[in-house]
């Protein structure tokens, strides 16, 4: 009010000295008491500039100006700093200045959460006048208590231009109960000052170790330093602001402050201002005192600009630009709810916690992650499986049942050797052709049955390999052809035995019956259906060559699709039912009185035969890939070999070891 009244005379609203106009008021640093003022000054059309921070505000009407940065700009700036370092979990403590505060409280703050920053708490900060030391004191070990609580190592600080003082306060009575809050990173803005005041000033500046604050892009003023030395109390006895500042700052007092007793130390007005510590005074501009010389220089500027009628001048106060300050420090700290989801795992909430505290869940099987703190893990490709830790994706390999293979090396041979086996013993055979043996129970059946189980054995070859558009064609229906026939000839020799005994008795007319021609038929029957089967499948949904990508995590497959899979069973059921009526007749006929008849090593060949094919359907349906083919070659070499051991090793024995027995006069002996 006295600014708006004549000079050295308190008349609120009168203005009787016309010479001295109130030009510009430069104000703070306090955000609301520039806003009290600006409410009165603003009626007189009084230009005025702020040399603390603020927020945005609405100055078109009001002839107002900032030259501190924006409040509300610094603290986006403190945000890109959290996000920099990836500190999401961190703590608030403010003191309360009033309406800045609260805008800051709920303006500011759910930006920061909207980007990914959680609180572990917003506290207020306990302060009060020093005269109450012992209030202080208990607000301060009651927040003390509470920060030794929380996990987060970070806190903002928020608050105004002396500020720091309450922060000092509040760590000098954590030092003294050796309570370790220096382990937090303090962060400020660039309104506050460092400057202490005398109870500070033998403290030591330890609290400032590893805190952040942003600070104001501002130049040496030249002579500024030069001026501050010159300045001298006793020659400006009417500066009453060099003499207050004067105690203050060297603990001392002017006699005429205090009269004739005193007992302070005395000023002499030769006290060396460079001789401070920097906690008490810089011998160069802060940043607040630049804004106040900066602010001067605009007032002066816009005048000179508008007593010479210049265009409008841009103040050399726009433009100001802030910069991160770090003190330095050796290891960087981590500010964070729970530790982050490494690469292999996602992030999962947790209940009832906020967004910044999860559990790291393992990435489930066929996925990967690749980036810290994801929040879902996502498929490889259909070619690429997760390597072991589930952060990256591995190319499948190519699996197939190959001759490289071991296991395809492995059945190969078998299927050789039993292949050398069978045409040794079909030339053991064709040499004995006329003996007893190799002429009982059909001779005829018995080298197409050996000629079926050597290409039985040969068979199983097609299936090891690349898969191709032939082999994937052939494999199966040639598969399911001669089996056929092996299997009807297990028949026919059955229905021979049976037909034999039969003729045997007196009167019978089953002696029509007997010779190849029926048991040729019930072969070339068998075959037939067999061979219509295959041709209905080849050509509505004939096998195919196919890749198959997704049956096994960790391989890409090479097979041959069936194409129709119920044709594929029905091959298998027709081949299933002639084992089945094989073993049946075979089963009943085995007592039936004859030196060299079949049934017995029918039966006992026709049972193995099924046993296999009986175990290899719910083995080929539960694996996969090249082990499933290997499941199928195994089947069919173990029935043929069954067939071939049990129906050809006892005659072998008897034409090799034992040729004795092979005589027609042993064999009607025997059957007298």
């Amino acid at each position: 009010m006295e600014l708006l009244s004549t000079q050295s005379r308190f008349i609120p609203n009168y203005k009787c000295d016309l010479q001295n106009n109130l030009m510009a008021v430069i104000g703070g640093p306090n955000y609301d008491e520039i806003l009290y003022m600006a409410n009165i000054l603003t009626s007189y059309k009084i230009a005025q500039l702020g040399y603390t921070s603020a927020p945005e505000m609405n100055t078109q009407d009001t002839a107002f100006h900032w030259m501190f940065p924006n409040k509300i700009q610094q603290h986006r700036g403190i945000l890109h700093l959290l996000l920099h370092f990836g500190w999401t979990w961190i703590g608030v403590l403010y003191i309360d200045i009033g309406s800045l505060t609260q805008l800051v409280l709920q303006n500011v703050l759910p930006v920061f959460s909207k980007s990914g920053v959680c609180f572990d708490f917003i506290r207020k900060l306990s302060d009060g006048p020093l005269s109450d030391i012992d209030k202080l004191a208990k607000g301060i070990r009651a927040t003390l208590h509470f920060l030794l609580t929380r996990s987060s190592n970070v806190v903002i600080v928020h608050g105004e231009f002396q500020s720091i003082l309450t922060l000092r306060n509040f760590l000098r009575v954590a030092e003294f109960v050796e309570m370790p809050v220096y382990s937090k990173v303090w962060i400020m803005t660039s309104d506050v000052d460092y400057v202490s005041v005398p109870l500070q000033r033998g403290w030591d500046l330890n609290f400032l170790h590893g805190s952040l604050s942003l600070a104001i892009n501002f130049k040496d003023v030249s002579g500024f330093h030069q001026f501050l030395q010159a300045r001298n109390p006793a020659l400006e006895k009417k500066d009453g602001f060099l003499r207050e500042t004067w105690q203050q700052v060297f603990n001392c007092v002017f006699p005429s402050f205090t009269g004739d007793n005193m007992s302070e130390d005395i000023c002499t007005g030769k006290e060396q201002l460079g001789t401070l510590p920097m906690s008490v005074l810089e011998m160069r501009m802060t940043a607040q005192s630049y804004s106040v010389y900066m602010a001067a220089y605009s007032v002066a500027y816009a005048l000179h600009a508008m007593y010479s009628s210049m265009d409008n001048q841009k103040g050399i106060a726009n433009g100001w630009r802030q910069k991160v300050h770090q003190q330095s420090w050796k290891t960087q700290p981590i500010s964070l709810c729970n530790e982050k989801c490494h690469s292999g795992y996602r992030k999962s909430t947790k209940d009832g916690e906020p967004f910044c505290c999860y559990d790291c869940t393992p990435c489930s099987e066929g996925k990967i992650s690749n980036q810290t703190d994801m929040d879902d893990c996502f498929q490889c490709p259909d070619d690429h499986y997760p390597n072991k830790d589930h952060d990256s994706c591995i190319p499948k390999p190519i699996s197939y049942l190959s001759y490289e293979d071991n296991l395809g090396t492995s059945l190969a041979a078998v299927a050789l050797l039993f292949s050398f086996t069978t045409i040794y013993i079909l030339g053991i055979f064709l040499k004995y052709h006329n003996t007893p043996i190799v002429k009982a129970n059909n001779r005829s059946l018995s080298y197409i049955l050996l000629i079926s189980l050597l290409l039985a054995f040969l068979s199983s070859l097609l299936f090891i390999g690349r898969p191709t558009s032939m082999t994937c064609l052939i494999r199966q229906t040639a598969f399911g052809i001669i089996f056929s026939v092996a299997v009807s000839c297990m028949l026919a020799k059955t229905i021979t035995v049976i037909l034999a005994f039969m003729a045997t008795k007196p009167g019978s007319k089953m002696r029509m019956w007997i010779g190849n021609r029926l048991a040729l038929s019930v072969v070339f029957s068998c075959c037939l259906v067999q061979t219509l089967l295959s041709v209905v499948w080849l050509s509505t949904s004939p096998p195919f060559p196919n890749v198959d990508m997704n049956s096994l995590s960790t391989e890409i497959i090479l097979e041959c699709n069936e194409g129709s899979v119920v044709m594929l069973y029905c091959i298998l059921s027709f081949m299933g039912l002639l084992a089945v009526v094989s073993f049946v007749a075979a089963f009943l006929a085995r007592k039936l009185p004859d030196t060299f008849q079949e049934t017995k090593s029918i039966t006992f060949s026709m049972l193995i035969f099924c046993s296999v094919w009986l175990s290899f359907i719910p083995a080929y349906m539960s694996t996969k890939g090249k082990y499933m083919v290997a499941v199928e070659i195994f089947a069919i070499l173990a029935s043929s070999a069954g067939l071939l051991i049990c129906i050809f090793s006892p005659k072998c024995y008897i034409i090799v070891l034992r040729p004795d027995f092979n005589r027609k006069e042993n064999l009607i002996k025997r059957i007298r």
